[in-house]
């Protein structure tokens, strides 16, 4: 069977609607994820920053900023193993499914409200807080709604299935899915069954993933290596009763007023 006779098979037993979102999509946003970072890198290094807005106001920073940034971590973390560690290396390693379920729901859950709480106290922060909200630009804003979607709808499919509903195992239809996409051979029918607050998650996650490298977000993918080898910053006072012996250069003086 030629290529165009096996994806007209395809599409008929699949859907197009199917094949564009399962299997162009990823696709599309895979290369726009990787060629827009190598952009931003090459023509707006001074823009890849998270353009803090700490010395405007820290008391509510101090607390949404290491919520936030602590549930995110663990929900990433919980993503990457779920999604690419087969259930079969998880069974070999002596886990059973109920238990890495129970765990996986248990860590989840309270990684997500971590998340959602310290989200929501940023949003307030950066929208009630003159010079905050100030230097929120439209892009902020877009990136900020994309990720409170993202996170959002994942809490809402892990409630329903796993609180409210019977439990769902994601890791025999959306995980294999996600894999066989760097495979090179997307499995769209995985996807085609899964409940839809499961495939609204997996989609609002590939559209922040494209808009990702021209927003604030791309200082994820940095890490200050430098700094732990850079040298020591020399911070000296100008008070005149702290300088030394040495008698300072002339220059401006003081009027005694």
């Amino acid at each position: 069977m030629t290529p165009s006779a096996q994806h007209a098979t395809l599409a008929a037993e699949t859907g197009t609607g199917d094949i564009l979102l399962w299997v162009a999509l990823p696709y599309v946003v895979l290369a726009v994820f990787v060629l827009g970072h190598v952009w931003r890198y090459r023509y707006d290094k001074f823009g890849w920053t998270t353009r803090s807005s700490q010395l405007y106001e820290r008391r509510l920073l101090r607390i949404g900023s290491p919520l936030f940034h602590f549930g995110i971590l663990v929900v990433l973390i919980g993503h990457i193993g779920g999604l690419v560690v087969p259930e079969s290396w998880t069974d070999a390693a002596g886990i059973s499914e109920h238990t890495y379920h129970v765990s996986a729901v248990v860590l989840g859950t309270l990684a997500g409200v971590a998340t959602v709480g310290g989200l929501a106290i940023l949003v307030y922060r950066r929208r009630t807080v003159g010079p905050v909200f100030s230097a929120t630009t439209r892009n902020d804003k877009a990136m900020y709604v994309s990720l409170t979607l993202t996170i959002a709808l994942g809490l809402a499919a892990t409630v329903a299935a796993n609180l409210v509903g019977d439990g769902y195992n994601y890791r025999e239809t959306i995980s294999p899915w996600f894999r066989s996409v760097f495979y090179l051979r997307p499995d769209p029918d995985l996807m085609a069954g899964t409940p839809i607050l499961f495939r609204l998650h997996a989609l609002s996650a590939l559209l922040l993933f494209a808009f990702w490298p021209f927003t604030r977000l791309v200082h994820m993918l940095t890490a200050p290596l430098g700094y732990l080898t850079r040298p020591y910053i020399v911070y000296r006072s100008r008070d005149e009763s702290r300088l030394g012996a040495r008698t300072p250069r002339r220059g401006w003086e003081r009027t005694g007023s």
